[in-house]
């Protein structure tokens, strides 16, 4: 099996037919300086050339990068009318990049009419930021209705890389805390938390974040009215200042190419001396910043041209950050190769926090998603999924039943809940936050391994607190809380409070059915006949043998989507996305 990959660049295409078994290359084509408006025509001269060197029948589906997905496109998504259609109308997000996107998918839909198209998308990865994160502090009419907000890119990148460090270290991604760093000619930084991108430095566009090639990164927006107001410059100058004539090449004065940029460094030159010292001070402020996100790191994965390449920005990067518990081997940083293997450490034998150099491959990052969507095109049976409104409650160890209510106390059933094996206990506890409490809040059993409280975004503000978003058992650094039991009795949990992670229970043989994995993620699209929609993006499937199908949500989305426990879903598709219907 192939998949055609087709990467269309502003001025640029970039051809490759890959297996995305064995990641081998069967072939590949690159072409360079084209005019706008000429991918289509350039992409049907070309293509079949390819094409023809392969056997019939060799390539089974189509793979298209496509730069912005808006909010709509947040997961590799099969080719219709309609998608390319809004593909388009994304263009005023990216103006130099989707009219490309959506020219090289026409003249692929041509050429090849017969296997499925599907376009994975630069902000997909990304679709996990929380408002928090993704939201700019500007009035929300104007926000929302221009789509102003941080989308962040290079996601399929992050992802590939962020996964392949992973695998280095033996290690399951969802237990890892990661910051990627993908330093090419654009530059963006990716904290990873337990597989979810949580922060990227890019944001709306490409341009805000790190030091670039020819992109300025993150300036004062202050200094460009004052250029404008002082008649310097026009909204076009600006334009080309920002994207095309700032970063390393306008700080070096010689250009864009770090190579070159070094190598004048080493001869005295004091404009490149300060872009290569200033590119290494932004890289390193966000990697402290999204340590501080995440509440620490496990590894720091450099990658693209100057990350995989560059032993001096790796340096740089990577000084002082001993108070990570982030060590760099100097030996092992200049000796390091990929020609062999797409992982190497550089960090030193005693360094807690992994420092890795990894080959990002975009193109198979690509086909493997491409082939995996298309593969879940399949039909599927239809089976109804019940909702389950999940009110606040409280998980707790065995030691803390017993501090809270006396030594050799066990927990005694009120009644079972859905998932076999558990039950709502009689015992209650009060909740004591730093600001106000929450009375009888039921314990879950049986007992568990961990103190876990979960809450809604309403409780977090009433008890003062700031809760993540986790899945059930991802306590490390989140808040701790005061819990008393009915007697008086307390005790001070030092972490365990979260927001619960949305999620479905499945069997595996459910799993099967709707063609999804432990640990996926999926879309879940609330609707009434035809009347008011409610989209539950970044819903955790979770498989295990003893679970009961079942999807869970807080109280305070069951409220705003105004479901019950009454209602029960569908999954209409393999394809990620969820449509729950109200059986009222």
């Amino acid at each position: 099996m192939s998949v055609l990959v087709i990467n269309c660049g502003s001025t640029s295409a970039k051809i490759d037919i890959v297996n995305p078994d064995t990641g081998d290359v069967v072939a590949s084509s690159k072409l360079e300086r084209l005019e706008p408006g000429s991918h289509a025509s350039v992409l049907t001269k070309n293509l079949p050339a390819i094409l023809e060197k392969l056997p019939p029948g060799s390539v089974t589906c189509v793979g298209h990068r496509v730069v912005h997905g808006g909010e709509q496109f947040v997961r590799p998504t099969v080719i219709t009318p309609d998608v390319l259609k809004s593909i388009e109308e994304l263009s005023s997000l990216a103006p130099l990049h989707n009219p490309a996107n959506a020219a090289g998918i026409s003249a692929a839909l041509e050429l090849l009419p017969d296997v499925p198209h599907v376009a994975v998308f630069d902000t997909a990865f990304h679709a996990t930021l929380s408002r928090r994160s993704a939201t700019y502090a500007i009035p929300t009419r104007l926000a929302e209705e221009h789509k102003i907000r941080r989308f962040g890119f290079h996601g399929t990148s992050h992802q590939f890389v962020a996964e392949s460090a992973a695998k280095c270290l033996g290690e399951d991604l969802r237990d890892l805390r990661i910051i990627t760093c993908h330093l090419g000619g654009g530059c963006s930084i990716c904290a990873v938390e337990y597989g979810r991108s949580v922060e990227t430095s890019m944001g709306m566009t490409p341009l805000e974040g790190l030091v670039m090639g020819t992109r300025s990164g993150d300036i004062d927006a202050g200094a460009i009215l004052h250029l404008m107001r002082s008649g310097e410059m026009s909204i076009d100058d600006v334009d080309q200042l920002l994207n095309k004539r700032s970063g390393l090449a306008g700080l070096s004065g010689i250009g864009n190419d770090m190579r070159d940029i070094e190598a004048k460094a080493a001869e005295g030159d004091e404009n490149c001396r300060l872009a290569i010292q200033v590119f290494c001070h932004r890289v390193r402020k966000y990697i402290g910043a999204y340590t501080a996100v995440m509440g620490g790191v496990d590894a720091i994965v450099f990658t693209a041209g100057i990350g995989e390449n560059s032993q001096t920005i790796r340096h740089r990067v990577a000084q002082r950050m001993d108070y990570l518990g982030a060590r760099l081997d100097e030996d092992r940083n200049r000796d390091v190769a990929l020609d062999d293997k797409p992982v190497a450490a550089i960090s030193a034998e005693n360094s807690r926090v992994k420092i890795l150099v990894a080959k990002t491959n975009e193109s198979l990052a690509i086909a493997r998603l491409t082939a995996k969507t298309a593969a879940e095109q399949k039909p599927s049976s239809q089976q109804t999924i019940p909702v389950a409104i999940s009110a606040r409650h409280v998980h707790l160890r065995q030691e803390t039943v017993e501090a809270l209510f006396g030594d050799g106390y066990e927990l005694t059933e009120l009644k079972p809940l859905s998932q076999p094996g558990q039950f709502a206990a009689n015992e209650c506890v009060t909740l004591i936050g730093p600001k106000r409490s929450i009375e009888r809040v039921r314990i879950l059993g049986p007992t568990r391994s961990k103190d876990q409280v979960e809450i809604a975004r309403t409780d977090e503000f009433f008890l003062g607190l700031d809760a993540p978003v986790r899945a059930s058992g991802k306590v490390e650094n989140t808040p701790g809380i005061t819990l008393e039991g009915t007697d008086g009795r307390r005790v001070v949990i030092p972490q365990g409070v979260i927001c619960a992670w949305r999620h479905i229970h499945m069997t595996p043989k459910d799993a099967e059915q709707f063609g999804v994995e432990n640990g996926d993620i999926v879309n879940v699209t609330v609707g009434e006949g035809g009347g008011r929609t409610l989209t539950f993006g970044d819903v955790l499937i979770r498989v295990k043998s003893t679970y009961k199908l079942e999807m869970h949500i807080d109280t305070d989305e069951g409220n705003a989507a105004e479901l019950s426990s009454r209602d029960e879903g569908e999954l209409s598709s393999t394809s990620g996305q969820a449509t729950l219907t109200r059986n009222r």
